[in-house]
């Protein structure tokens, strides 16, 4: 996607052009929503163009000549990613910086950076071919990849290639001017790269469309990051919707509407101003603890990404971290993570909590989530060398990771927590290798305070042979996200079957249940922190599971201590058993429903 001059010059709509769009068809287009809530406000099309490659012979004296032209576009585009670098504002989200980081390594890399110009030299062709002929040969690579994560990535290579063609061609990338923020416009794409979004943040943009996209494409991520409703997958968006159409968002129902009639419009503003009326009531809650009716307490936790989460969880009264995910420090480079520079990261954490419980997650890399440099062909990703099998695997930088954990355990109140575990032989191998980085601790003279020691319930033989871990850990936490995915055999990044994709499926909710009741039996606290826990819609149905940690992303902190505050336990428990003994799917729905009448 890129960005042109005429395709970002917004203006105020006439009076001609007014009367034009009320003529205009109203239309309904669906896609996934990518970020929850309503925005209202003009389409703002950003143009993009298929940039034609022409080929041509270079007469052999000019081949240094042409091979020059292109390292000078290289060094163009490198300057333009190292300014969008210099200009992210400080309180930006830090996926901003990482999205430039992995442009920069993209353009630094041999097959883009050296290859094109063997081509010149080999073939005597222009630099604009050459680079078409590789981008070709990369595209055929992706496509092969079964994995639908890694595949999706190779937007960033098409967005780093035509930002080098442009520079080829003397259309360099364009910085859009300052928006009027009356406007309020709704930004309407194609596909929008990373690059795109640092550009468009300082602009008041009330949401997101794109054709392209999932739920786990960069711009869903920032869209989310950035707390503004957005719609992905939409197909047709950039060729159906006209400048300055009138749209609605609807992101919690991936719902756009296109120049809606005046009671259509009418009633989502009266759900927009609702929605922020409620913002503004669930705010008030930041400091009033978590319980219900009949005073059972209830601890709310955050998940967070790194320390720069923690002011958010703050803000929202979380009551400590439920789940660090240390891998986020891992990804997006081409070196790993040092001790020291882990260490900074985990007591920047613990000490922003202020002694609040900070639960640390040991790095949870494989499936979808992988190390540069690091990667592992397999056959099935999510069954492969991922998670504590990774990191046993690869004794020397679990090692680091476990030394700077134990070293930032005297900051606070730390909690580490190991994901996957499945067997008695990974616990055993996990327990050993903690007890070898605090002997090389001590060994050096740090002390080292007692560190409770959980782990994750995400696959079914943890959950079914629960005894054994009771036995050996400190706490639990179910990871709903892989236990669902685990027990129903569902790939949930693949669309195809994401519709089976079932947290109300009587199996999922006994291996909950069971996990809860026998954790409490043995006086060994439990968590549960995957997505489940922020679903406000399934609130009453955890607690009346037994649950009384909840950990979720800050933002949905406030409207599930809404929905608790406004529960009684005494009600809740002979309905959640009605479901727990139910097998219909549409029964136990429906007993849901009754739970939040």
């Amino acid at each position: 996607m890129s960005t042109t001059g005429e395709g970002l010059a917004l203006r105020a709509t006439t009076p001609q052009e007014a009367a034009a769009r009320s003529l205009r068809m109203s239309f309904t287009m669906h896609g996934i929503g990518a970020a929850d809530g309503i925005a209202i406000g003009p389409a703002h099309l950003v143009s993009y163009e298929t940039l034609e490659v022409a080929q041509y012979l270079v007469p052999a004296g000019e081949v240094d000549n042409e091979r020059r032209r292109f390292l000078t576009a290289l060094a163009t585009v490198r300057e333009e990613l190292a300014e969008l670098r210099r200009s992210i504002p400080p309180q930006a989200p830090s996926e901003f910086g990482a999205f430039i980081d992995v442009h920069q390594m993209i353009l630094a890399d041999a097959t883009l950076s050296l290859a094109p110009l063997d081509l010149i030299a080999a073939r005597q062709c222009n630099a604009e071919w050459a680079l078409k002929l590789q981008l070709d040969h990369l595209l055929e690579q992706f496509d092969a990849i079964d994995d639908p994560y890694l595949r999706e990535r190779k937007g960033d290579v098409l967005q780093v290639v035509e930002r080098v063609m442009k520079a080829l061609l003397g259309r360099p990338g364009y910085v859009p001017p300052m928006l009027p923020a009356a406007l309020r416009p709704i930004l309407v794409a194609h596909d929008l790269s990373p690059a795109d979004m640092v550009q468009f943040r300082q602009h008041p943009f009330a949401g997101f469309l794109t054709d392209l996209g999932s739920s786990t494409s960069h711009t869903a991520i920032v869209a989310r990051s950035l707390n503004i409703p957005a719609i992905v997958a939409l197909h047709r968006a950039r060729e159906l919707i006209r400048e300055n159409d009138q749209l609605i968002i609807d992101g919690r129902l991936g719902v756009v509407i296109v120049n809606p009639d005046p009671a259509v419009l009418a009633e989502y503003r009266l759900r927009q101003e609702a929605m922020g009326i409620e913002r503004a009531k669930l705010q008030r809650l930041a400091t009033t603890p978590a319980a219900t009716l009949d005073s059972v307490d209830v601890a709310l936790l955050a998940n967070i990404e790194g320390p720069e989460d923690i002011a958010e969880v703050r803000e929202n009264g979380g009551r400590g971290v439920g789940l660090f995910r240390t891998e986020f420090l891992f990804m997006n480079r081409d070196e790993l993570p040092g001790e020291d520079e882990q260490f900074e990261a985990y007591r920047a954490a613990i000490q922003a909590m202020d002694g609040l419980p900070v639960t640390i997650r040991t790095l949870d890399v494989g499936a979808d989530k992988t190390l540069r440099g690091q990667g592992r062909s397999s056959a099935n990703p999510a069954l492969g060398l991922r998670a504590i099998r990774y990191c046993l695997a690869d004794p020397p930088l679990f090692h680091t990771q476990l030394r700077a954990l134990l070293r930032a355990a005297s900051c606070g109140q730390l909690n580490i927590l190991v994901p996957m575990l499945s067997t008695r032989h990974e616990l055993s191998q996990t327990l050993e290798a903690i007890a070898r980085a605090r002997r090389s601790l001590v060994e050096e003279g740090v002390t080292v305070p007692e560190v409770p020691i959980g782990g994750m319930v995400e696959v079914p033989a943890t959950a079914i042979a629960l005894d054994m871990f009771l036995r050996e850990l400190d706490f639990l936490s179910i990871g709903t996200n892989d236990l669902i995915q685990y027990t129903l055999a569902i790939d949930r990044t693949d669309d195809a079957v994401a519709h089976l994709y079932d947290p109300l499926h009587p199996a999922v909710l006994s291996l909950i249940a069971d996990v809860v009741a026998r954790a409490n039996r043995a006086r060994v606290p439990v968590a549960l922190c995957g997505e489940m826990a922020g679903d406000v819609d399934l609130t009453r149905l955890l607690l009346g599971l037994g649950l009384r940690q909840l950990s979720m992303h800050p933002a949905f902190l406030l409207e599930v201590k809404q929905r608790i505050l406004k529960s009684e336990l005494a009600s809740i428990t002979p309905i959640v058993r009605r479901v727990l003994r139910a097998r219909d799917p549409e029964q136990i729905r429906r007993l849901v429903e009754r739970l939040n009448a």
